[in-house]
């Protein structure tokens, strides 16, 4: 909020970043291992005097150089150029806590390029001994660039007792330092064997192609091995709070099942061309493994990201480059504290615009407009007015990896209506409080307000006397086991009953919280509507509640209904309406 927005609303910043980023961390790992690969086998062949060997490393060495240095440094400076636009405020806090880290990671990454050029373009007119000596010196450049920035990425989902004391040791050996350090260690490793099979592809010698595959294929099984080890460690050292939206996040589960998938592809690719069938290898195998690695590293480096969700820096700052501790202070009014934002208040006259610049600063972080990542034209488009503003009040408790958002009742409206009026022509009506029936405030804060559909109690009331919705009310249990009687007073139930026989209800009851509005909160920002309604058509009351509580079984990506108890009783009875021709 102390930034202006890069607004790409078709893209996002999140897509673009991850594009950069996987793709860089990709190549930069091969980088570390493959520099290892180079020296060890390079030994090999000097100790073998092995002509063949040494000439395969010398070509091997110039598709390193130009994949790593080239590619790896283009892509590592576009990551500080994306990450500057679309989180300055957590780049901020980056530099501010790690400058003298970052800085040193420059000298290494400078010694590493110098040593690389050396190791390629002296590779023939040098001493063995010295040039061996250069290529260490260019792993251990590379492998301490890997150290530093370990700390670094780390602290973002783990930054430890630095919350509490600032301190920069605190920060970068925090709890997640080690098993990420010794993950990524393996992946480097298995990364060098993996672009290596490029290169051993090309070998003419049919022979020498098998021998230097299998050679190559004993890196990369090992590595996977010890990368398996390591991410288990590292899932252990995770606090609880990422746990919990490691296993609740729809898109970190969808990234467990593409990364499984990939590491099982790898696993056998490797193991059935290369190790077992070494004679079977070629380009299309090479570039097989490559595409399979390339699912393993995303999908780690995605879930990575994910589950620092609803922060960008875990309880420091949220994923909107809002600061935790700013949040309470900002709850007054957040466009009048947004130091970039074009309106600075809510008005009749400028609702629409002040919910778009609240979606920029508050929703666009994770969220496109017609993007493929997170698209909220999509995820809206079955909700409401009234169903949006009480999906904002609440959304933070029902999906912990959304930050809350942060404003006034107004601003809350005003995000409401771009999203709903703005984006799907869908009518905003903001009704006024002081004008309503004393049977409403009773609608809203009893069981009526936080179980039914309003319409279908509404319908119900239709035709009755007062006496006899008075008598249902206080009888509630008798229509449905799964409702309570009414638990006010006589004089509060009266009022309750004459207002749901007011013939001017229409505009509360489209305002009313509703089943439709639990739908609305927990199901279409997900998937359409419709599909919630056509499975629950050929089922009764009980069997929708049990489909509900065991969504999870019915489809391994949703999650099983976690409203309250009163929540779960409005969406049954709107489902089950709905199923029967109930509710229109």
């Amino acid at each position: 909020m102390n930034y202006p927005v890069w607004y790409l609303p078709g893209v996002g910043g999140g897509l673009l970043m991850a594009i950069i980023a996987i793709t860089h961390v990709f190549v930069s790992h091969f980088a570390v291992g493959g520099g290892l690969y180079l020296v060890l086998t390079e030994r090999k062949a000097r100790r073998e005097n092995d002509a063949q060997l040494l000439e395969f490393i010398k070509k091997h060495a110039k598709f390193f150089m130009l994949a790593s240095m080239v590619y790896g440094g283009v892509t590592g400076v576009g990551i500080w150029f994306t990450i500057g636009l679309i989180q300055p405020d957590a780049t901020s806090d980056l530099i501010h806590t790690f400058v003298f880290g970052w800085a040193a990671e420059w000298v290494w990454f400078l010694v590493e390029i110098v040593a690389l050029l050396i190791y390629y373009y002296c590779f023939d007119r040098m001493d063995e001994q010295l040039h061996l000596l250069v290529g260490w010196i260019y792993f251990l450049a590379a492998w301490m660039s890997l150290f530093l920035i370990n700390g670094i990425i780390g602290f973002m989902l783990t930054p430890g007792d630095w919350l509490e004391n600032r301190n920069f040791w605190s920060a970068f050996f925090n709890p997640s330092f080690w098993p990420s350090l010794l993950f990524r260690c393996a992946m480097a490793t298995l990364l060098a064997g993996v672009f290596a099979f490029f290169s051993t592809a090309l070998i003419s010698a049919a022979g020498f192609r098998q021998k230097m595959t299998r050679y190559t294929s004993r890196w990369c099984l090992l590595s996977l091995l010890v990368a398996g080890l390591a991410g288990f460690w590292y899932l252990q050292v995770l606090p609880g709070s990422a746990q919990q939206v490691l296993a609740i996040s729809p898109t970190i589960q969808r990234s467990v099942i593409i990364g499984a998938f990939a590491v099982l592809s790898l696993a056998a690719l490797v193991t059935l061309f290369t190790l077992w069938r070494p004679a079977w290898h070629n380009l299309t195998v090479a570039l097989l493994v490559a595409l399979s690695s390339l699912l393993v590293m995303g999908a780690f480096e995605w879930i990575r990201e994910a589950d620092r969700r609803p922060f960008v820096i875990y309880q420091w700052r949220y994923s909107n480059g809002i600061a935790v501790s700013d949040a309470e202070r900002l709850d007054s009014g957040f466009l009048a504290q947004c130091r970039y934002s074009r309106e600075r208040e809510v008005r009749e006259d400028n609702l629409m615009a002040a919910g778009a610049e609240l979606f920029r600063f508050q929703c666009y972080a994770c969220h496109t407009l017609g993007g493929i990542n997170n698209d909220l034209r999509t995820r809206t488009a079955s909700a409401s007015f009234p169903g949006m503003v009480n999906y904002l009040t609440t959304m933070h408790e029902k999906r912990p990896f959304m930050p809350p958002f942060i404003g006034n009742e107004l601003e809350r409206q005003a995000l409401a209506a771009f999203l709903v009026g703005e984006l799907h022509g869908k009518p905003v009506q903001r009704t006024s409080q002081g004008e309503a029936h004393p049977g409403e405030t009773l609608f809203a804060a009893n069981s009526c307000d936080m179980c039914h559909e309003a319409e279908l109690v509404f319908n119900w009331a239709q035709g009755k006397s007062l006496a006899e919705v008075d008598q249902g009310l206080a009888t509630l249990s008798q229509i449905d086991s799964s409702m309570k009687d009414f638990a006010g007073t006589e004089a509060e139930r009266q009022a309750l009953a004459e207002y749901l026989l007011d013939p001017h209800r229409t505009a509360v009851a489209a305002a009313a919280f509703s089943g439709l509005q639990v739908l609305e909160e927990h199901c279409v920002l997900c998937h359409d509507a419709q599909l919630t309604l056509d499975w629950a058509v050929t089922r009764d009351a009980e069997a929708i509640r049990h489909g509900l509580l065991h969504l999870s079984q019915i489809n391994s990506s949703m999650e099983d209904f976690a409203g309250s108890e009163a929540e779960l009783d409005a969406l049954v009875l709107f489902l089950a309406g709905q199923a029967h021709g109930g509710v229109q």
